[in-house]
């Protein structure tokens, strides 16, 4: 008999398999309730005397040779993954939360024939275990405990998904808790989460940077061009919104003295999802009063490859595909126009005629977009032409003017603004800015996108005027920048983004 063995699906069950299973673990249910006698009452146990981790356990005896004893008692739980009973020795495989395992071997000589028999007839794979006996490693050398003790802790009424078959990508999204106990993966991708956003902290703390909290139900939105969630407050009787970013508040804060400030939150788009879109997900944005859009690009750049560092130990990072990706070194620097014109093989400026820009897409086969207007174009063009040739991590510098709202125009290049826009692997991960601080100019520009709200665009921004009377109020010169937490992880693990949300939003 092995020490370790597999479930003996090779299958996943089907519906009428999964009914005949449930059925009789809840037969089981109902068994450990009559056969309770504490005054709880109930199938389970309210606590257990549990004095061991099985992560610490592995750590503690990772050296144990083969067949020896520890003459150590330690009482641990864990989910049962694998399963085997023989006559008068069972084994099973116990897991725990971060997917480290130990075995359990309930034998006839430690627990009597009465418990080796319940046993037998109540455990099941899913259930959670707890055992209390020696330390040792089995002849195979598996770190085990020689169980003197045991007691179901919770039981799983469904069975587990196969263990050994693939659980689809759309299966683990929507069932993610499967995902947890089943895949190695899944668990090591919100560990590097927690990892990225407390190096995130860090760095920012390292900057003397202070984290703030603002609304996410607002009263206009705004801070983006996008389109909104809308839901109405029984409280006000008011419409409110779900904020798309943060920034008309963090500005606020800035206004109000906090010259280094920043948020880690959620977000909200009333849009289109797919591989790198999420109608819900997790932003950061920052504001450093004196500062430019070169200063906040240089504290991207240390974020981000602090955040690889923190998840992968370099910043050579390793996708799930086992492609090796370079976070490191100081990233490339190019001029939207600059690079637009140097891919299409003629000069396109701020000053290009509107019209040669619709022939040159309509030639190329680019659709323009709705509501389009100069700048829009040119972005459109520059996706076209510059960015599937974008390898290493890139600035993108120097965008049109008309796209860019709440940026300060750019201070010796004409009809251009001083924003970037930070590609990795391909895709669109943080987005900075020379803040537009002139409360004049911004009337302005507000002005503008309400024209292009009434001609039926749905992102554009409507005027704010309490955010117009906090810059009347005096706002220092300040680089922002944000950037899409969710993105951040693509761009660290080479995952998607429904895989870097631990519960994203499904049909």
């Amino acid at each position: 008999m092995t020490d370790t063995t597999s479930p003996a699906e090779t299958d996943e069950p089907t519906e009428e398999e999964v009914f005949e299973q449930k059925a009789v673990r809840l037969a089981k249910r109902e068994r450990l309730i009559a056969e309770r006698t504490d005054a709880a009452g109930g199938a389970y146990p309210v606590s257990l005397p549990i004095t061991d981790t099985i992560p610490a356990l592995r750590q503690r005896f990772a050296e144990l040779e083969a067949g020896a004893e520890t003459g150590v008692t330690a009482a641990v739980a864990g989910r049962v993954v694998l399963s085997r009973n023989g006559g008068k020795l069972c084994f099973a495989t116990l897991q725990a939360g971060d997917g480290s395992r130990i075995q359990a071997m309930v034998s006839l000589a430690a627990v009597g024939d009465e418990s080796l028999q319940a046993w037998k007839e109540l455990v099941d794979l899913g259930d959670h275990v707890f055992v209390s006996g020696e330390v040792i490693s089995s002849r195979r050398g598996e770190l085990s405990i020689m169980v003197s003790e045991w007691a179901i802790a919770a039981k799983a009424v469904l069975p587990l998904p196969n263990l050994h078959k693939e659980l689809s990508e759309e299966n683990r999204v929507r069932s993610r808790f499967l995902d947890l106990i089943v895949r190695d993966r899944a668990r090591e991708t919100v560990v590097a989460r927690a990892k990225v956003n407390a190096s995130l902290r860090a760095t920012f703390a390292s900057h003397d940077f202070i984290e703030v909290e603002t609304p996410m139900l607002q009263v206009q939105h705004g801070g983006a061009s996008a389109r909104p969630f809308i839901t109405n407050s029984n409280a006000f009787d008011a419409d409110l919104y779900l904020r798309i970013a943060p920034e008309l508040f963090l500005k606020r804060a800035v206004v109000g003295g906090i010259d280094r400030v920043y948020e880690i939150n959620r977000n909200f788009r009333n849009e289109g999802a797919d591989s790198t879109h999420s109608p819900e997900f997790a932003m950061l944005e920052a504001y450093q009063a004196y500062s430019d859009y070169h200063g906040i690009a240089d504290l991207t750049q240390e974020l981000i490859q602090n955040a690889a560092i923190a998840v992968a130990g370099s910043t050579t990072v390793t996708w799930a595909d086992g492609t090796e990706y370079e976070l490191g070194g100081q990233w490339d620097r190019l001029s939207m126009y600059g690079s637009l014109s140097e891919a299409a093989g003629r000069t396109i400026t701020p000053e290009t005629p509107f019209e040669d820009l619709v022939a040159l897409a309509e030639a190329e086969g680019v659709d323009l977009p709705p509501h389009a207007i100069h700048g829009k174009l040119v972005e459109e063009l520059w996706e076209h032409f510059v960015k599937p040739g974008l390898t290493r991590p890139t600035f993108v510098m120097d965008f049109p003017l008309d796209t860019s709202p709440l940026v300060r125009e750019h201070r010796s290049i004409g009809g251009v603004v001083e924003k970037w826009d930070l590609y990795v692997r391909g895709f669109e991960l943080a987005t900075g800015y020379s803040e537009l601080v002139d409360p004049v100019i911004q009337r302005e520009r507000f002005v503008e996108q309400a024209k292009l709200a009434a001609r039926g665009d749905l992102e554009a921004m409507r005027i704010d005027e309490e955010f117009l009377r906090a810059l009347e109020h005096g706002m220092p010169p300040t680089g922002g920048m944000g950037m899409g937490i969710d993105r951040l992880l693509m761009a660290i693990t080479g995952l998607g983004i429904r895989e870097t949300i631990l519960f994203p939003l499904v049909k």
